[in-house]
């Protein structure tokens, strides 16, 4: 039996071309880091970013098909902040209180994949366990 210890990071796909995209969206205004990709994949074009706690890796694809569906799930010290943010920037909001007590909101990057911003401390990896 496989035995999984941690998520490592999480890879999008996006169009060649749009690193410039990219770098706006999740380093300016998600406040992630640039990190280099190492030598070897920098030529496959695609961006890399890390943050406390998150990882994302962006790989080009051709041809490309965001991700609607499927998506990373960010938490966030701010939700409301984050969504004033967003908003700001013409990223699209769409609020979600389907589950109690957990604060969350949809956006999209700018290729279309969705993405999650829930509060830090509604996380589903934060929830208290039923012997707590």
């Amino acid at each position: 039996m496989i035995r999984i210890v941690g998520l490592d990071h999480v890879q999008l796909a996006m169009p060649a071309g749009r690193e410039e995209d990219a770098r706006r969206f999740y380093g300016e205004l998600l406040g992630m880091a640039e990190v280099a990709k190492p030598p070897p994949l920098d030529a496959r074009g695609g961006c890399w970013f890390e943050s406390p706690g998150a990882i994302v890796h962006l790989g080009v694809e051709e041809p490309f098909a965001p991700a609607r569906k499927a998506h990373p799930a960010f938490r966030v010290a701010d939700l409301e902040a984050s969504r004033r943010a967003l908003e700001a920037a013409g990223a699209p909001v769409v609020p979600d209180d389907s589950l109690p007590h957990v604060r969350r909101l949809y956006t999209a990057d700018p290729f279309g994949n969705r993405i999650e911003l829930m509060q830090d401390g509604d996380g589903f990896g934060q929830r208290p366990t039923p012997s707590s």
